[in-house]
């Protein structure tokens, strides 16, 4: 399925870093950043996350918020935030039906071999619920700020 600017952002409920469901649609009413990313405490995640944690007051100025979405169970989520000081809820998306939803579960390649993963992307959704602004193959290095000029 793909998604396009103007389209109701799909709505899941997960469990967050807390243990506690978080379901996007009680977001409505915010600009919410909502971005997926492989895997909690590998290099490049680590780099995104910081760097939405170090731009979270800008971003929270514009009247948004981030949440961060990863196939990692809540556990590991906790770590991930506290390891790292990041103010935003982080969702475990295991069963992988958000990334499925939002069009990120795709086939990857690394070293010939194929597999199943998340294709790094950024979705900017309005307080009316719908994608704003789609990032797709993101580079962790500055993104933050790119999504925080297009807010």
């Amino acid at each position: 399925m793909t998604l396009n600017v103007g389209d109701p952002a799909p709505d899941f409920e997960l469990l967050d870093d807390r243990g506690q469901p978080l379901r996007l649609s009680s977001l409505k009413g915010k600009e919410v950043v909502l971005y997926f990313y492989p895997k909690a405490d590998t290099p490049g995640c680590t780099k995104q996350a910081c760097g939405f944690r170090d731009s979270s007051a800008a971003i929270g100025k514009k009247k948004a918020v981030v949440v961060g979405v990863s196939p990692d169970k809540p556990a590991a989520l906790a770590k991930f935030r506290d390891k790292y000081s990041l103010p935003f809820p982080l969702v475990g998306d295991p069963e992988h039906t958000a990334a499925e939803a939002y069009g990120v579960w795709v086939e990857k390649s690394m070293y010939g071999r194929k597999y199943m993963g998340i294709e790094r992307s950024t979705f900017l959704i309005g307080a009316d619920g719908r994608l704003q602004q789609i990032f797709r193959k993101v580079k962790p290095e500055g993104h933050a700020a790119e999504v925080l000029s297009a807010l």
